[in-house]
């Protein structure tokens, strides 16, 4: 046997070798993308609930959870799409995604916030009217 390189390149040059891309890596990034839909479906039933259901401070705390969620929807298309194409041109890139699920969370909590501040706010407004709190009025 020879003790020479099965392939031999110049110096400095380097060997383009064809890489093969699971179908399990596109099937992750589509469930990953469902899972994504997933969430936004249930925040916008909840907001679909108070808009139904609440008072004023349902109606503003079910815009804002709407906004969310369509954002949520916007942001999980384009990277749903972004690693699509990196995946089809075989990226070495990481695919992970560190922003998206802390921005929600957070965006998640000052919504939240928000309502509470919403429902004390009224709640402490309406209580000096008579005594009779917010369903006397």
């Amino acid at each position: 046997m020879s003790s020479q390189p099965l392939l031999q390149t110049a110096p400095g040059k380097r060997i383009a070798l064809p890489t093969r891309v699971e179908p399990k890596v596109f099937f992750a990034n589509e469930r990953t993308f469902l899972t994504w839909l997933n969430f936004t479906i249930i925040l916008g039933g909840l907001a679909v609930g108070l808009l139904n259901f609440g008072d004023r401070v349902g109606r503003i705390s079910a815009t804002i959870f709407t906004a969310i969620a369509m954002l949520a929807m916007i942001y999980a298309l384009v990277t749903f799409h972004w690693r699509a194409a990196s995946i089809r041109k075989r990226g070495q890139a990481g695919f992970d995604d560190r922003y998206g699920p802390s921005v929600l969370a957070v965006v998640l909590l000052a919504a939240i916030v928000v309502n509470l501040v919403l429902r004390f706010g009224e709640e402490g407004s309406h209580a000096g009217k008579g005594g009779k709190g917010i369903k006397g009025n």
